[in-house]
């Protein structure tokens, strides 16, 4: 879709031949300029205070090299990313991921992106994210804790409880994040709130773990009560086995689903008695192992090779909880195909933009990630105000909290997309919601 608003189509050219070649960034911020046009025309001052030209340049990217020792004595060399998208309404917030697939292109879009989504949690906390395309899988402990030294040995001078406090994200849990909290303490001495996702021994949040997987079923609970529908004995499908897949799976089974598949990296597992979720999280959790070995121990399950046929299994809720661009055009077509009436993204960006405009073309209700997966970063938010304030919460009450924030973030969403005359377009009304606070604080912040 072009932009029709003069000022915004001169403004994607100029981003467009500053960024070229950054492919995915420029998705992102072509949809969200695409989105916000009506509420541009309606507040002619974001341009005439520059709040537009600043909105989409990052406030600052770092990039630089992460030398490390493998057990075999030999001297490895990635890159690492941070990049600090917009800080108006807080310190900077987003997670590292480490993974081969990381770039510069593939940060500045997750930054971008967590703006908006930090936006929506109505916490104060602005938008980044980092990483870098060193695999931690295969690693050792020791050559995984020797490449984390070696990554904060440089990044500790962008970050603070104040200023950026990085979390978790694909390739960054629990053992990595333990590893760059030891590092930036051993640097600067200080005991603080500097990241999220620690351990319960030293600072960290029950809840978290489960955070981003709820939050998207709170969300998902919520959007599906407002048509009618709910969770109770429907099918649902889940990509990844991660994190967020895994505690997804368990939210949606508590509430009444049935979750027949999840994936890896390499396939996928289809179990119609239903996933059996205790074996799946020995499998990932424990012993860091394969989904495949999950059909090994049950005769029901099938494994299939490659990740893309997985929307091929008939479901009433998909849950994409893998990675980027996951869902394509014909994915998401054939999940329309087979009756699905409900998408809702646990994964950044996971669905390609032909195929978000093909399920709003057919009806099917459709929770944008910086929506619906806004539970992760909002409980990681949760952390740094227990960290500030030397205090920890039970689980009950994060949930609690976690569960106010997510149905807060729909009728958020759903009321900026009516308002705005694009009514049931909840990736619209995402952009919009998320958009407006962060322009209102840029604009009383004046030129920053």
């Amino acid at each position: 879709m072009a932009l029709k608003n003069p000022y915004l189509a001169d403004l994607m050219a100029r981003v467009e031949k500053r960024n070229a070649g950054d492919a995915q960034f420029l998705i992102t911020v072509r949809s969200v300029l695409e989105s916000i046009e009506p509420v541009v025309e309606k507040h002619p001052e974001y341009i005439e205070k520059g709040v537009m030209e600043m909105f989409v340049e990052p406030e600052r990217v770092v990039q630089f090299r992460v030398p490390w020792v493998d057990d075999g004595g030999n001297v490895r060399v990635n890159r690492g990313f941070r990049v600090q998208s917009n800080s108006a309404i807080g310190p900077y917030k987003g997670g590292l991921r480490f993974h081969p697939s990381v770039t510069l292109d593939i940060v500045k879009f997750l930054a971008f992106e967590q703006t908006l989504k930090n936006s929506l949690t109505t916490l104060p906390i602005g938008g980044a994210k980092g990483g870098s395309d060193f695999d931690p899988k295969g690693k050792s402990d020791m050559e995984v804790m020797r490449f984390c030294q070696s990554f904060m040995t440089e990044l500790y001078r962008h970050i603070g409880p104040d200023t950026d406090v990085p979390a978790g994200d694909i390739g960054v849990g629990a053992r990595e994040i333990g590893y760059l909290y030891g590092q930036y303490k051993r640097l600067t001495g200080d005991y603080c709130g500097v990241l999220t996702g620690k351990g319960l021994t030293y600072g960290g949040s029950l809840a978290r773990k489960e955070a981003t997987g709820y939050g998207l079923c709170y969300f998902t609970e919520e959007m599906l009560a407002a048509a009618g529908k709910s969770f109770n004995a429907a099918t649902v499908v889940i990509s990844g086995s991660g994190n967020v897949a895994i505690y997804a799976c368990e939210k949606a089974t508590q509430l009444g689903a049935k979750v027949v598949a999840l994936s890896d990296s390499n396939g996928y597992i289809h179990d119609p008695n239903g996933i059996d979720l205790d074996c799946v999280k020995q499998i990932k959790e424990v012993r860091r192992g394969r989904i495949r070995e999950y059909a090994e121990t049950h005769p029901s399950a099938t494994y299939t090779e490659g990740c893309a046929g997985i929307w091929t299994i008939p479901c009433d809720i998909a849950l994409p909880c893998a990675t980027q661009n996951e869902i394509s055009l014909e994915s998401a077509r054939t999940l329309i195909q087979n009756g699905c009436y409900c998408v809702s993204e646990g994964a950044n960006m996971p669905t390609v933009m032909d195929g978000i405009q093909a399920f709003l073309d057919a009806g099917v209700l459709f929770g944008p990630a910086k929506a619906a997966n806004a539970g992760g970063v909002a409980t990681s938010a949760l952390e740094m105000t227990q960290n500030s304030q030397r205090l920890s919460w039970t689980f009950e009450e994060v949930d609690a909290k976690l569960k106010d924030i997510m149905v807060g973030i729909y009728h958020n969403i759903e009321g900026a997309a009516r308002e705005y005359g694009c009514e049931g377009n909840f990736e619209a009304g995402a952009n919009i919601a998320g958009f407006l606070k962060v322009a209102d604080a840029m604009l009383a912040q004046g030129v920053v």
